[in-house]
């Protein structure tokens, strides 16, 4: 079995690489990234330390894929994961729709000419901002929660469990978001049409030590080291509350699911699949705070009450189908994860500068 992981260098999918390799030793792993991220380069060594094979290259560049040799089964780890890219001033748009569209048709041409499996990691950000802020919340304590009163009919795919795949998916769900559903539907055709097994992950919030600190990409990393290090923290819009709320799932839970379906795919399991923390795993950024002052001190949280674009105030996926289906559910509790960032914190002070772009 030869898997190829895109985006390999990356926090997700360095994390995916090195718990195949631990997990199944008989796999033959390869990497292909571009390496242009701040970071890379640290996670590039330890995978070759691994044994792992990696390709210096560009998924919205064909010609980079040419050298590539065949898999049995692509991860597709690469893409630009900021749902500010592409409107922030950092990132252009088409850049945007360049790393998370078009070098995901790259990928699925090459998908149809080894005619093997295919995973794409996705994100809950696929799921309409007009309709997320539509649930009615309240505030509980540190956190919002959904309205006791709203029930599971009144929005479909929303219960006060989550969000489920059959949540409403219509624009606006920002540009990143866009990009990563137009992928998700075309690698739906590529399967349908070539008759390949194809897998796609809607992801919540991933979090780990090694995660990249930047603040719209790894939050729990990055509030954890910036709070160890002292630096500017800012609740930003909610009147400046902190009491939006998501889930935290460590990235390395996602390896025995993948695993399961490259080894044992199954055509009667659903291709769409939330995997995320869920409600038990789920947080505000004052609880954060919270737990961030006992583990480090007190500090100051600055408070902006405007509200950014793309923010909502309570994101929470129901991964009930990926338990029903393939029996997966988180590994790692919520304080073992933040834990380990503190502890990773603590020993590389220079972390952000260091993962900085």
């Amino acid at each position: 079995m030869r898997i190829l992981i895109t985006g390999i260098c990356g926090f997700v999918g360095s994390t995916l690489a090195q718990g195949l390799r631990e997990g199944w030793p008989d796999w033959e792993l390869v990497g292909l990234d571009n390496l242009v991220r701040a970071g890379s380069e640290m996670n590039r060594h330890a995978l070759r330390q691994r044994g792992i094979k990696l390709y210096h290259g560009d998924i919205r560049t064909p010609s980079d894929l040419e050298t590539l040799p065949p898999c049995d089964w692509i991860i597709e780890a690469a893409a630009n994961p900021s749902v500010l890219a592409g409107v922030d001033g950092k990132t252009s748009s088409r850049q945007l729709v360049e790393h998370n569209l078009i070098g995901t048709i790259n990928i699925l041409e090459l998908l149809k000419r080894w005619h093997c499996g295919f995973t794409i990691l996705s994100t809950s950000r696929v799921y309409s901002i007009r309709v997320l802020a539509a649930i009615p919340v309240e505030i509980q304590g540190d956190r919002f929660a959904p309205l006791p009163a709203q029930h599971a009919s009144a929005i479909p795919g929303f219960s006060p469990g989550g969000i489920t795949e059959e949540f409403s998916t219509e624009p606006p769900l920002s540009l990143y978001g866009s990009s990563k559903r137009a992928s998700e539907i075309l690698a739906c055709e590529y399967a349908e049409a070539f008759d390949l097994p194809v897998s796609i992950l809607r992801c919540g919030v991933l979090a780990g030590a090694g995660q990249f600190g930047k603040i719209d990409q790894g939050i729990f990393s990055y509030w954890i080291h910036s709070w160890c290090q002292k630096r500017p923290l800012k609740y930003i819009g909610f009147n400046g509350s902190g009491c939006q709320v998501r889930e935290c799932l460590h990235a390395r839970d996602l390896v025995p699911l993948v695993a399961q379906q490259v080894s044992k795919p199954r055509s009667d399991a659903a291709r769409v699949l939330n995997v995320s923390g869920g409600l038990n795993q789920s947080v505000s950024l004052r609880e954060l705070s919270a737990w961030c002052a006992q583990r480090f001190g007190p500090h100051t949280v600055a408070a902006d009450a405007s509200n950014r674009p793309f923010d909502v105030p309570w994101l929470i996926l129901d991964s009930s189908r990926a338990a029903q289906v393939w029996s997966w559910k988180p590994q790692t509790p919520l304080d073992a994860t933040w834990s380990e960032i503190a502890d990773h914190a603590e020993k590389h002070p220079d972390w952000l500068d260091a993962t900085a772009d």
